[in-house]
């Protein structure tokens, strides 16, 4: 295994984030599902001078995005977008894309359960198919019943992989776990045939170890059911604006560069632009917590 981050989490230039992972000992990059806004011989370039890869990407599914969607057009569009996503990784030599399949923030379904079933493997398919001519591995990534309706657990997650093809995968996320799983250990263990990606954060989603997740046996774990991708460090804090606030100054209250996408992204999880000082302890907490184990 290896870690890898992901850099939605706050609006800087690529060349600040790529310099501080590198810095801190991270291996790689979680580029965020932006393809408009990388130039990827430029970005190839840049983490190659700092000795690290692209691991993959996460789409970022708001607004429209919505591979279940009632409306064709819409499911179109958001099909496009996704292989937008996969070509890009492909351009920066990465290895995945996790793939959430309806749109972050939305919690009420358009239509009958068979209904959403049947458009979004048909759409996801679609997606597979470019992915397997491009050399990407798909994840299919559960979320939380707060952020989304539609696959919220491993299970779910498996099966709509095998409704799709022999090499579609899942993208586990430790936090997403920790509310939806029975038993985070026993969804490991039934996803490991197809286990292509692990997003991690603490319980509270703080950086690992800045809650209560046991980190080592989850770790161990992984070992034992033979993943040796990436760990991707994904933290979003619930930034605190009371007088109880343990991490004065953590907030930013001027974000510069941030995009409306990461705006509206951030607003949907609660949080909010944070200070470069806060973030990068964030970040070396993840690390902290995390290299010892792999």
């Amino acid at each position: 295994m290896h870690l890898a981050i992901h850099n939605w989490m706050r609006a800087e230039p690529l060349e600040k984030t790529v310099a501080r992972i590198a810095s801190q000992g991270y291996d790689a990059l979680e580029i965020q599902g932006a393809p408009d806004m990388y130039d990827t011989k430029e970005v190839r370039q840049l983490l190659k001078s700092k000795g690290l890869s692209c691991w993959g990407s996460v789409t970022l599914m708001m607004e429209k995005r919505n591979l279940l969607a009632r409306d064709e057009a819409q499911r179109a569009a958001s099909i496009q977008y996704v292989k937008d996503v996969i070509t890009m990784v492909k351009e920066l030599d990465g290895h995945m894309v996790s793939l959430v399949p309806g749109t972050v923030g939305k919690v009420e379904p358009d239509a009958r359960p068979e209904e959403e079933w049947e458009w979004a493997v048909e759409s996801v398919k679609e997606c597979y198919d470019y992915a397997e001519k491009s050399g990407i591995l798909i994840g299919i990534e559960p979320i939380n019943r707060f952020e989304t309706y539609f696959v919220n657990r491993g299970d779910q997650a498996l099966a709509l992989a095998k409704a799709v093809g022999p090499n579609c995968g899942v993208c586990l996320d430790v936090f997403h776990m920790n509310l939806e799983e029975a038993n985070t250990y026993e969804a490991i263990k039934r996803a490991k045939d197809r286990l292509v990606g692990v997003h991690v954060a603490d319980n509270n989603r703080m950086a690992p170890g800045m809650g209560t997740l046991d980190w080592p046996k989850i770790v161990s774990l992984l070992k034992e059911v033979g993943y040796d991708g990436a760990l991707s460090v994904e933290f979003c804090p619930p930034l605190d604006r009371t007088p109880a606030n343990p991490y004065p100054g953590s907030i930013d209250e001027h974000p510069e560069g941030l995009s409306p996408e990461q705006l509206k992204f951030l607003e949907d999880h609660g949080s909010s632009a944070f200070t470069e000082e806060f973030y990068s302890m964030l970040t070396q907490k993840s690390i902290d917590t995390l290299r010892p184990l792999i």
